[in-house]
């Protein structure tokens, strides 16, 4: 089977469920609109925020959309997608991404940093938002450092927001006493929970439209299969999908049944 017989034989123009789309074609989930509407929030308060959602609940995709309707003339966004780079290896994701060498010497690249976010600041009137994706896997060294990041003029407003992105641990792990400084800097804690069914139904709508696809494909008992499965999470809801129209494309079918869909499941489960 290939990717362009697939799509032929359901009469689709892309391939659906893919994760390359824009922020623009995002699928509008009520949690979805809440996160991105406080994470604009968050940024425009130069705050610390933590979004947390089990892997694949859409985390990622809320930060990329509330970021990609930012003016680029007064916010710098700063990526860091792997956070297993060290305390050194975020003040040097900083000063390379604000267009610097990073120096050697860990106080001097500390300084710089600082200097860097300041004269974003004060000098090009800039805000830099910093993105942590994976946070729940910073140590506490990291920790402690974007803290003192975002510590600055004397509990002012600070020249750094951050946005920690991470799976459900990192909420408890803030609560531990040793972050007491950081979790009382928290400006804003939200969390992504699955799908509701209704909004799965819609979803898997949205993204068969995306490809070309606007009428009805998947009928109800695979959706509710799908989603029961998945959880309403977004990315396991994307990967049974996929598996499930492979399967009836196999048998045949012109549409996803509950069996085609049971089969996904069966394969998924396997992997």
């Amino acid at each position: 089977m290939t990717i362009d017989k697939l799509r032929a034989h359901y009469g689709l123009s892309a391939t659906p469920f893919s994760r390359g789309i824009a922020p623009s074609q995002i699928f509008a989930a009520r949690a979805h609109k809440e996160a991105v509407a406080r994470l604009r929030w968050l940024v425009d308060e130069t705050a610390i925020g933590v979004v947390t959602g089990e892997v694949g609940a859409g985390k990622t995709l809320a930060a990329r959309a509330c970021v990609s309707g930012l003016d680029a003339s007064r916010f710098t966004v700063v990526y860091l997608s792997n956070p297993m780079v060290g305390a050194r290896g975020i003040h040097h994701h900083l000063v390379t991404a604000l267009g610097d060498i990073p120096k050697f010497h860990r106080p001097a690249l500390i300084a710089q940093t600082a200097d860097l976010l300041s004269a974003e600041t004060e000098e090009r009137r800039k805000t830099v938002v910093l993105i942590v994706d994976e946070a729940h896997l910073l140590s506490v060294e990291q920790l402690e450092q974007l803290r003192l990041l975002t510590n600055t003029d004397m509990d002012s407003r600070s020249s750094l927001g951050l946005i920690l992105l991470g799976q459900p641990t990192l909420r408890r792990r803030l609560k531990q006493g040793h972050f007491a400084a950081l979790d009382q800097r928290i400006g804003l804690r939200f969390h992504l929970d699955g799908l509701p069914l209704e909004e799965t139904a819609a979803y898997i709508g949205h993204h068969l439209s995306l490809a070309g696809r606007s009428d009805p494909l998947f009928s109800d008992d695979a959706i509710g299969l799908i989603h029961q499965t998945a959880r309403g999470i977004p990315r396991a809801v994307n990967n049974l999908a996929v598996q499930a129209l492979i399967a009836a494309y196999a048998d045949s079918k012109g549409i996803v049944d509950e069996a085609a869909a049971r089969a996904a499941v069966t394969e998924v489960a396997a992997d």
